[in-house]
């Protein structure tokens, strides 16, 4: 088998991932295209592997133990990222990316100017007032 096909094949599963990550909105997504890409740089590294395998004298398939070991990153990235993922949907209620970043730059999104109120700044003073006064 030539090299160009499984070349190929990972160059198309790795823009297919990229445009899963650029694209998508749900966090549980991206991972799922993050994994794609990685999928597509496994296939890479057997087939250059294999290719090179012919044409060496020695073979240490080294390609192949490359591949064992993003496999097992892979699946580290996988566990912790999904871990994140449940752990932000409990608190905050959505996986939606844009969501979660407005929030993170301290934006209300559900308010039209996407500023906090000044009543909100008024329950918050509040609440830390009383938060000192039971310290």
């Amino acid at each position: 088998m030539h090299l160009a096909y499984p070349a190929v094949l990972s160059a198309l599963l790795f823009c297919t991932g990229l445009y899963g990550v650029l694209a998508r909105r749900n966090a549980i997504l991206v991972l799922m295209s993050v994994e794609l890409m990685l999928n597509a740089v496994n296939l890479n590294l057997v087939a250059f592997d294999v290719w090179l395998s012919r044409t060496a004298e020695e073979t240490l398939h080294s390609g192949q133990a490359l591949t064992l070991f993003t496999i097992a990153i892979a699946a580290a990235e996988i566990g912790i990222g999904l871990a994140i993922v449940l752990a932000v949907y409990r608190n905050r209620g959505t996986s939606d990316i844009d969501k979660l970043r407005d929030t993170a730059e301290g934006h209300d999104p559900d308010h039209p100017d996407g500023d906090a109120t000044d009543s909100d700044a008024s329950v918050t003073k509040a609440a830390a007032e009383k938060a000192e006064a039971t310290a």
